[in-house]
């Protein structure tokens, strides 16, 4: 077999609480940022399709548990809802501990290792009427939240991770219109960025202090930025980019600290959080056992061509621009670039500057609108695109493994389609089709009965 991987590596899928369970406000769940969005601006989401019911995972657990095992799974990675776990912040909901159990306990039977998330862009509402996370007691309810969550399900998890692209609701929510609150303000983003790293570090201290068995790690969109050209401005717009989108998450949780010069930015430009000195050795003594990695596109950079007025608002694209690469490969489905490489690069990356910490690819996938158009006459979604996309990755992920790159294992983003934020189900991702004129019905797709061998002979020719 030409791309065999290491024993033992993960073959799976990732998926999130509030994209696939439904149930968004029943058996004691509150509110969440995106229940709450939805009932005052419903025309935001596409097609009008909000979080009440998404996949329902809560009533089909079993079903779609049985579906991974039909296909070789031997991993999962979803979330909690902290929102259904602590419905007021405080006290626990015995109908999402039942829940919990029973989908920890089914996964466990069929094999298949979870991997759980404790948040993944759902905020309570309750929290964010708190200030979110621009309030430390939000950070305080979070710590108290993993700890929670720690106690009652560590027996069954031996992964877990604290946050999925932690950077996505500072970017969505505090620099641009995609998440609630709808914020554009640079300071507060950097607020918001800082305090997401300072509760995933107490979160990782209350897992130690528990002596809780397995390991606890973070999964970060680590989107690679690419400069024009060997310019020295392009290569420091390019780095900036980096500093502000990839290593301000990345190098707390792996190696404890800031970088300088993300500090120095951050200073220079007035953007300094408020922070206490004990937050700076929470975050240097609790860093990540593992790393989650998710890619989908590159980040391509030039320099700032204007100038920046004194009237414009302050936003990380105040200091670089973007351009289109010209040998770009593009999905044409979705409109995003498609470069293999990028998950190569990543995996020599975090070889020579992350300690070669163990690490997996938490999420990679391709989105495509419309995919009925694709449907053989036996209802079968005939996907090789998404078979080419994921196979080209693999191979460039399978040097990087060659190469010496810790990597342990592969997640596709999605097993089946799922609800997406604002764009509902407009892009579809599974290796099952979710039928919404259907009861939900799920069916594989080509790509699926394609990883199902993939997945049995842990390589492929």
């Amino acid at each position: 077999m030409k791309y065999r991987f290491p024993d033992n590596f993960l073959w799976g899928a990732a998926a999130s609480a509030p994209q696939t369970e439904g149930a968004a406000l029943i058996d004691g769940k509150s509110k969440t940022i995106w229940d709450y969005w939805y009932e005052i601006e419903p025309e935001r989401f596409h097609n009008g399709v909000g979080p009440k019911d998404t996949s329902n995972f809560y009533f089909n657990y079993k079903e779609d548990i049985k579906n991974m095992k039909n296909i070789n799974f031997n991993s999962f990675r979803t979330s909690i809802s902290w929102a259904r776990l602590l419905p007021d912040g405080i006290n626990v909901n015995d109908k999402a501990v039942e829940f919990y159990n029973n989908v920890l306990d089914e996964m466990n039977k069929n094999n298949i290792k979870p991997i759980m998330n404790l948040f993944h862009f759902d905020m309570p509402l309750i929290m964010q009427e708190k200030g979110g996370w621009e309030n430390r007691e939000v950070v305080e309810g979070f710590k108290y939240y993993a700890k929670t969550a720690f106690r009652l399900f560590k027996d069954k998890v031996s992964f877990w991770t604290t946050f999925n692209e932690p950077i996505v609701p500072v970017e969505c929510g505090y620099l641009a219109d995609f998440h609630y609150p709808c914020v554009k303000d640079m300071k507060r983003a950097v607020e918001v960025a800082y305090n997401t790293m300072l509760a995933s570090s107490k979160a990782i201290k209350e897992f130690k202090d528990m002596k809780c068995e397995g390991k606890i790690g973070v999964i970060l969109n680590l989107t690679p930025s690419y400069p024009r050209s060997n310019d020295k401005e392009d290569v420091k717009a390019a780095n900036l980019a980096d500093l502000l989108f990839n290593r301000s998450f990345l190098d707390p949780s792996v190696l404890g600290e800031y970088p300088k010069e993300l500090l120095d930015f951050i200073k220079e430009n007035k953007l300094t959080p408020y922070f206490e000195e004990e937050d700076l050795n929470i975050i240097k003594e609790n860093t990540v056992d593992f790393l989650g990695v998710n890619y989908y596109q590159p980040r391509r950079i030039k320099k700032k061509e204007s100038e920046i007025k004194d009237t414009d608002i302050l936003m990380p694209e105040s200091f670089f621009d973007y351009y289109i690469w010209a040998d770009r490969k593009m999905n044409p489905h979705r409109g995003w670039e498609i470069y293999e490489k990028g998950i190569y690069d990543i995996s020599i990356n975090i070889k020579e500057n992350y300690n070669n910490i163990p690490w997996y690819v938490a999420e990679n996938g391709m989105g495509v609108e419309n995919e009925k158009r694709f449907i053989d006459d036996k209802g079968m979604v005939i996907d090789d695109y998404r078979i080419d996309f994921i196979k080209e990755h693999l191979k460039w992920l399978h040097k990087g493994i060659e190469e010496g790159s810790n990597c342990f294992g592969y997640h596709l983003w999605t097993f089946m389609d799922n609800w997406s934020w604002l764009n509902a189900y407009k892009n579809r991702y599974g290796f099952y089709r979710v039928d919404l004129e259907n009861n939900l019905n799920r069916s594989l797709k080509k790509s699926g009965e394609w990883f199902k061998e993939v997945s049995k002979q842990n390589g492929f020719n």
